[in-house]
Formats: C-alpha cells, sequence, structure tokens
C-alpha cells in the first residue's frame, strides 16, 4: 500500500505543480472547482445522500454559488476580492469552529433529518471558501483578472504553490512519522490511526517545506518567522480538515471516501486538510502581507 501510495503521489504531483504554476487562474479555478465538488460529492455521499439525483442537484447549486460569487466580485475596473475574501475569512473561522465538532463527535451520530443537514451545510462551508481561497492566493489578490493588469502576478502561482505543497508535505510527513514513532493516540475515537508523534512530525515536515517554498514565492528573511508561524497554524487547520472527514467516514461506516485514486481512496481523501488548510493561508498571507 506504502508503495502504490507513493507511485500514484508521484504521478499526480506533477501535474498539479504544473496547473498550478503555468495556468492562469480563471482555469485553474475551473479545475479546481471541479476536483473540489468531486470531493463535495463524495461528502455527501458520507452525510447519507445515497441517490445519485439529489447529490447532483446539491452539487450543481455548489457550482451555482460559486459563479454567483465571481458574478457578483466583477465590475467596471475589474474583480474586487472584497467577497472572495469574506467567505475565506468565514471558512476559515468555521474551521476553527469545527473543533467543537470533535470534541463532542456524537453530536451529529445517527442519520436523523438535522444531523444530516448539518452535515450537507458543512460540506458547502468546506468547499466554497477553499474555493475563494485559492483563487485569491493565485491571483495575487485577483490582481491578474483585472483588464487593466499589465502582466500576470506569478508571485501568486508560487505561493499557492507553497500552501499546496506545505500541507502535501505535513500529510506525507505525518503518515511515515506516525508509522515510525506513534505511540500515543491523536483522537482514538475519531480516527485511532493517528497519533500524537505523526502531528508532530507532520507539523516539522509542513514549516520546513513552508519555508523553501515561501523564499521561491519571495519572501523576505526577515519574513520567514511570520511565515513558519502561518505555516504552523496552516498544518494544524490540515489536521482539523483530516479529522473532520474521518468522522464523516466513521459515522457512514466508510473506510475510505472513494476508490478513483490507488493507495489513496477517494477525492475527498485527498483535499480533506486542503479544505480546512486554504482559508487559514489565505488569512495568514493577508495579514502579514506576503
Amino acid at each position: 500500500m506504502t508503495r502504490t501510495r507513493v507511485i500514484a503521489a508521484l504521478v499526480m504531483a506533477p501535474a498539479a505543480i504544473a496547473a498550478i504554476l503555468l495556468l492562469p487562474t480563471p482555469w485553474l479555478a475551473a479545475l479546481a472547482a471541479l476536483v473540489m465538488l468531486a470531493g463535495l460529492w463524495e461528502w455527501l455521499r458520507l452525510a447519507g445522500i445515497d441517490d445519485s439525483l439529489p447529490r447532483t442537484v446539491l452539487v450543481g447549486l455548489n457550482l451555482l454559488l460559486m459563479v454567483l460569487l465571481v458574478w457578483a466580485s466583477r465590475g467596471d475596473d475589474g474583480f474586487s476580492p472584497a467577497l472572495f475574501q469574506i467567505v475565506t475569512l468565514a471558512g476559515a473561522l468555521a474551521w476553527l469552529l469545527a473543533l467543537l465538532w470533535l470534541w463532542r463527535p456524537g453530536f451529529t451520530a445517527g442519520d436523523r433529518p438535522w444531523t444530516r443537514a448539518f452535515k450537507l451545510a458543512a460540506g458547502t462551508v468546506a468547499v466554497v471558501p477553499a474555493w475563494c481561497a485559492l483563487c485569491l492566493v493565485h491571483s495575487g489578490g485577483f490582481t491578474e483578472l483585472a483588464p487593466a493588469a499589465a502582466a500576470i502576478d506569478a508571485s501568486g502561482h508560487r505561493w499557492l504553490l507553497a500552501a499546496l505543497a506545505l500541507v502535501w508535505a505535513a500529510d506525507s510527513g505525518a503518515y511515515f512519522a506516525g508509522r515510525r514513532f506513534g505511540r500515543h493516540k491523536l483522537a482514538p475515537t475519531i480516527s485511532p490511526n493517528k497519533t500524537i508523534e505523526g502531528a508532530i512530525g507532520g507539523l516539522v515536515a509542513g514549516v520546513a517545506v513552508a519555508l523553501a517554498f515561501g523564499a521561491f514565492a519571495g519572501a523576505t528573511v526577515a519574513q520567514l518567522p511570520a511565515l513558519a508561524l502561518v505555516a504552523v497554524a496552516t498544518v494544524l487547520a490540515s489536521i482539523v480538515g483530516d479529522l473532520v472527514e474521518s468522522l464523516l467516514k466513521r459515522q457512514a461506516g466508510a473506510k475510505d471516501s472513494g476508490t478513483l485514486i490507488p493507495g489513496h481512496g477517494g477525492v475527498l481523501d485527498r483535499i480533506d486538510g486542503v479544505l480546512a488548510a486554504l482559508p487559514v493561508f489565505a488569512i495568514g498571507k493577508e495579514m502579514l502581507g506576503f
């Protein structure tokens, strides 16, 4: 399984990196929407929506919400980032509140109408702000999308790569550190295989990669301590996202969200940490002025 997991990652990573660095933001936003909505499709199944028709309708409504956000952000002078920033901030705060969900996981146990409705709403809150954050970071604040822009702000592309690379590194670091050193359970009632040692390994790996890729994105030496703090918050958020998906799977009686990716499970299994990490990284980057 480890070999399959590594091979699949080696196939996916170059394609993702090329898309991030080479695609203009509108094209990457469309591609990211497809990936995130595919993850939402799996989220809805874990939330108890088994029939394809209602899942298709719900995914379509989330796509419509994304389109409406773009439409509402258009103006005579190009795109305004304000609405995307508000949605991103709301998403970051929602992941902070998700700690209460993890603290009382029995809150959504059982297949009741209101627990299902809660999980359905949580899917939208997870996916749409993450997509907004991705657009903000990649575009450098919508500079690239404005008609009057003289040139593409490539630093935004590199910053998005830094954000995703640190989450990928944290996930891999946690996986291998947990296998080698894991002794103490992180959240045994939610995800018995996750350990505190694995989380520490993921944190170290994520911060190290964030500093390296941050320098590539244009961070100065003076900005590296602040970037390290943002990386710590981002990795912690990714762990929360991972645990929330683990909770959904446990309550649904599923091992993986899907079977699309060999060694990794479904799309949601690959992007659960990213969904939580992107809003936190985007807000941290905005506040500290990277």
